[in-house]
């Protein structure tokens, strides 16, 4: 596991995830949110979409997914932030590049930028916070 020595400024990371058609069904199921423009593209096409959109805290999770990955372990995110900026549809593939912005004591921060294959940014001003403990532990 990486030590707090190893995050310096400046440092980037990278991530994709990719928005197949069960992902929605599965995060609805998971989450007990079946908000009919989740899992009917019809309903999706009628709020003007051009079918189902993923969960927003699934895009949430997956930015979760991406710091943990950076900080080498999920206890070590402290914090998160970002705000809903585009629909994820069926069929997008999310790119998350992260940059070190600041470590200080044992807390290191990332920025995130959060777009689809279009460049359109899908979260907006996403951040992470991670506590790094002793010689590496969580």
């Amino acid at each position: 596991m990486k030590s707090l020595s190893e995050f310096r400024v400046g440092d980037t990371f990278r991530a994709e995830r990719a928005c197949d058609p069960y992902r929605p069904l599965y995060y609805a199921a998971v989450s007990g949110d079946y908000n009919p423009i989740h899992i009917d593209p019809e309903a999706g096409r009628r709020a003007g979409r051009d079918g189902v959109i993923l969960h927003g805290l699934c895009t949430f999770s997956w930015l979760a997914e991406a710091c943990a990955g950076y900080f080498d372990h999920p206890r070590r995110v402290a914090k998160l932030e970002a705000r809903f900026a585009r629909p994820v549809a069926v069929g997008d593939t999310v790119r998350f590049e992260g940059r070190c912005e600041r470590v200080e004591g044992r807390r290191v921060r990332v920025l995130v930028t959060v777009v689809n294959q279009r460049g359109e940014e899908v979260l907006k001003n996403a951040a992470a916070e991670g506590v790094i403990g002793e010689g590496g532990r969580p």
